[in-house]
């Protein structure tokens, strides 16, 4: 499993490997300091987030949004020079199914799917995530229920389209009946429909790399192919568990502020090779 987890994270890498060197991040708290490196199969968010980092935008922003056992969200740079020019772009999503929530795992922030249906993200706010461990039982049964409410979604939509206007009155009457086990029948039938109006529906499965982690390290599961995970946090786990403890008012905004100083450093990849093995190749010596 180590083996597979390791091969992963080298591919996701390997555009830095073609180069002499690859960007670290180090962000300052007065908890301690958390070192992320980024991934190169988001190659949007992470121009993005090391532009901001180089220029200091995120200097003297706070994490102003703290839950345990979820995640601590900083980087909202608008906040603290409200004056200045707005960063209200945004980016698209960059979702790769082996980049998932685990513990440490850093992604873009986004708005909600009702004014934002294709999950882009916040140009500048981010999360980093503490999570917690799941029994495998509590991941299939997270996914089984994702699935069904993606199956749900997909049938309303269906629904409401005027060309199944008779669809929609067979479903209705059977409601009024209350026979919902031919409503879930009439779902399941119509998927393929579904699929041919709206394409390809999301499959909300674990792979054995995904129960590993979240069965051992923890995270969460529930966000994966829903925000862009962009990074991962590979110093200084501790520092987000006691951001995440602290005592918290309305809209789980830390009652005192936790200010943060981020730190690029350009470091070569044999250096890199060293310090993070399981996140860089070794180097090719055909």
């Amino acid at each position: 499993m180590i083996r597979i987890v390791a091969f992963t994270f080298c591919v996701l890498l390997l555009a830095s490997c073609k180069t002499e060197k690859d960007s670290l991040v180090i962000i300052q708290t007065r908890y301690g300091d958390m070192t992320a490196i980024l991934f190169d199969a988001t190659p949007r968010h992470k121009e993005n987030f090391l532009s901001l980092a180089r220029s200091g935008a995120f200097d003297s922003t706070t994490f102003h949004r703290v839950i345990q056992e979820f995640m601590i969200q900083g980087g909202d740079v608008n906040a603290k020079t409200p004056d200045a020019d707005p960063i209200d772009y945004t980016l698209p999503a960059e979702f790769n199914d082996s980049l998932i929530h685990r513990k440490g795992a850093l992604a873009a922030a986004r708005q909600a799917d009702q004014v934002n249906p294709k999950k882009e993200s916040s140009g500048s706010q981010f999360y980093i995530v503490q999570g917690k461990i799941f029994q495998e039982e509590e991941l299939r049964a997270m996914m089984f229920n994702r699935s069904q409410q993606a199956k749900q979604e997909g049938f309303k939509r269906l629904l409401g389209m005027p060309q199944y206007l008779r669809l929609r009155q067979e479903v209705m009457q059977l409601q009024q009946a209350g026979n919902y086990a031919a409503i879930q029948e009439k779902m399941e039938e119509s998927l393929p429909l579904i699929e041919k109006e709206f394409g390809p529906q999301p499959r909300y499965a674990l792979d054995e790399q995904q129960v590993q982690v979240y069965t051992t390290i923890g995270g969460a599961p529930h966000l994966d192919r829903e925000y862009t995970v962009f990074g991962q946090i590979v110093e200084g786990l501790s520092v987000i568990d006691s951001i995440a403890s602290v005592r918290t008012a309305a809209a789980n905004r830390p009652v005192e502020d936790i200010h943060m100083r981020l730190r690029v450093e350009d470091v070569s990849l044999k250096e890199l090779r060293k310090r993070y093995p399981a996140y860089y190749p070794k180097e090719n010596k055909n």
